[in-house]
């Protein structure tokens, strides 16, 4: 594995949320948690055991969980509320876009059991167009970690910012590889490895598979840029028009639809600022399936191997 990144170990970044949980509950005695009958799910048990005044378990009841957050915030909280991604945007966007989102609340939407990587709980449950349905709605940050470490950091950096977020994490224990003190600033990308010949945008579980591309594409003599996009938005455009004014090709990673996710946003940018070849390597228009998370991966086009193959495919665009 490449000498840049050491891999500190595997673990889901449900658990780095719920450490994060934790930490800023002990830091911000405003904060508050709602749970939609998920708590061990969701790793928000040590919040609940910490702070049981502070932890309010609604059942299997979304909408309502989302009404009970916007009114706590009225009174001064900091509601963080928990739910598999699905159950979190599309169950209940209605109750988002009219009680949160209208109204900017200051409510931290938080968001489990992300894109395919679900696995075998199926298309019902592996939503790949959360992203797209929450970064539409004014006002609203979207937020895609990478890893364990990051995703606590994310966790505990949104109390500090007014306003609705979309958090969103997974399932899977994946390489936990952002050293454990790197500062989480939202809207700022982290540039993880340099690279002139093309540039690859990626967020959440796709960042470490974009290391892993730019290692094999690096002994062929390519020389690949990867750059994490844990905030989608807003995004952090003078990052990408500065990378993309040297490298003059793009690939997005990110699990997820092709439409409305990362590259999309990335793509309305170049389009009005710095158009540029590009290539996106996400879900194409295609519900998810039952299955083991790394062999969904690789049957709707998000393994190493796809980013490999999308870098030479822009870089002949690119000649």
């Amino acid at each position: 594995m490449m000498t840049s990144f050491q891999i500190l170990g595997h673990e889901d970044t449900r658990s780095g949320f719920g450490d994060g949980l934790l930490e800023v509950g002990k830091q911000n005695p405003e904060v508050v948690a709602l749970c939609a009958d998920l708590t061990g799910s969701l790793k928000m048990t040590a919040f609940q055991k910490a702070f049981p005044d502070r932890f309010f378990e609604v059942g299997i009841a979304e909408a309502n969980m989302m009404g009970i957050a916007a009114g706590l915030s009225i009174v001064g909280k900091i509601p963080y509320t928990g739910t598999f991604a699905n159950f979190s945007t599309g169950r209940v966007y209605d109750q988002i876009r009219q009680s949160i989102a209208y109204s900017h609340k200051n409510v931290k939407i938080c968001a489990s059991h992300a894109g395919i990587t679900l696995g075998e709980d199926g298309a019902t449950h592996q939503i790949l167009e959360d992203i797209g349905m929450m970064k539409m709605l004014p006002g609203m940050v979207v937020i895609n970690p990478c890893d364990y470490n990051q995703t606590k950091a994310a966790t505990i950096a949104i109390a500090e910012h007014y306003g609705p977020v979309y958090l969103r994490f997974g399932r899977p224990k994946v390489p936990v590889f952002i050293p454990p003190n790197t500062p989480f600033v939202i809207g700022k990308a982290l540039h993880l490895l340099p690279g002139k010949d093309v540039t690859i945008f990626a967020t959440g579980h796709m960042v470490w598979k974009s290391i892993e591309a730019a290692e094999q594409l690096a002994k062929e003599g390519i020389s690949a840029e990867v750059i994490n996009i844990h905030t989608i938005k807003p995004l952090d455009e003078e990052a990408v028009l500065d990378a993309v004014s040297t490298t003059r090709a793009v690939v997005t990673a990110e699990e997820h639809q092709r439409n409305g996710g990362l590259g999309d946003s990335i793509a309305q940018l170049l389009a009005r600022k710095l158009p540029t070849p590009m290539e996106m390597v996400a879900v194409n228009d295609s519900f998810g399936e039952s299955g083991k998370p790394e062999e969904l991966m690789e049957k709707y086009g998000l393994s190493t191997r796809h980013v490999v193959e999308a870098v030479k495919q822009v870089l002949e665009r690119k000649k």
